[in-house]
C-alpha cells in the first residue's frame, strides 16, 4: 500500500502559509513604526516579506488589517472562553479569567499600541474591530444564557469586558485592576472601597 503523504504536505503548507502571514505583520509593524503608517505603501511591506503584492493581499484584506493580523485569533479565543467554560463555571467568571490571562499583558509603551493610538486611520479599524468581537461575544453569551442576542444583558457584558482591559492596562497592577472591575459588575457599587467609604459615619449622603 503507497503510504499517504496528504496530511504532511497539508501541514507543510499551512507552516508556510503561517510563517508568510507572519513575515508580513512583522515588517508591517517595523516599517510603521520607524516610518510612519501613512508614509509606507502596501508594497513596501511585501517586498520587505519578499512575498508579491498579491501574496500579501491573500492574507490581508487591507493596509490596516496588517497591524491587526491575531484580530481572527483575539475573537475565537473570546467565544471559546465562554462557550467551552468549565463546567459549573459562570459566563462572568471565565471572562473574567479569559481577560485576566489573555488581556493584561498589552502595555502602554508597547509599539504597536503606541502606533494604532497614533494613527487615526489604525484607531478607526480597531474600533470597527472590537465592535466584530462585541457582536460575536453577545452572541455566544446569549447562546449560552438561554437569553435573546438582542438582550442588552449580553450586549452590555460584552462590551464590559471589551472595554476593561483599556482600564486595566492603564493602572499600576493590570490583573488586581481587572479583577476588582469584574468584582464590581458581579456584586455592584456596594462591593467598592468608594461605597465603603460612604458608608462612613460621618458622611452626608
Amino acid at each position: 500500500m503507497a503510504k499517504t503523504t496528504t496530511g504532511t504536505t497539508t501541514g507543510r503548507r499551512e507552516r508556510k502559509k503561517a510563517q508568510t502571514r507572519q513575515a508580513l505583520a512583522d515588517a508591517a509593524l517595523r516599517l510603521f513604526t520607524e516610518r510612519g503608517f501613512d508614509n509606507v505603501g502596501v508594497r513596501e511591506v511585501a517586498e520587505a516579506a519578499d512575498v508579491s503584492l498579491s501574496t500579501l493581499f491573500k492574507h490581508f484584506p487591507s493596509k490596516e488589517a496588517l497591524i491587526f493580523d491575531l484580530d481572527a485569533d483575539i475573537e475565537s479565543a473570546l467565544v471559546t472562553a465562554v462557550r467551552d467554560r468549565a463546567p459549573g463555571q459562570s459566563v462572568l467568571h471565565a471572562l473574567r479569567d479569559h481577560m485576566v490571562h489573555t488581556r493584561t499583558a498589552v502595555r502602554t509603551d508597547d509599539p504597536m499600541f503606541v502606533l494604532v493610538e497614533s494613527t487615526p486611520a489604525l484607531r478607526d479599524y480597531a474600533r470597527r474591530m472590537w465592535g466584530r468581537h462585541e457582536k460575536s461575544l453577545a452572541a455566544t453569551l446569549a447562546e449560552a444564557t438561554g437569553l435573546a442576542p438582542e438582550d442588552p444583558t449580553v450586549t452590555g457584558l460584552a462590551r464590559f469586558a471589551l472595554e476593561a482591559p483599556g482600564i486595566a492596562n492603564a493602572s499600576d497592577d493590570a490583573v488586581r485592576t481587572m479583577r476588582d472591575l469584574f468584582t464590581l459588575l458581579e456584586h455592584g457599587w456596594a462591593a467598592t472601597p468608594l461605597a465603603r467609604q460612604e458608608d462612613r459615619p460621618g458622611r452626608e449622603g
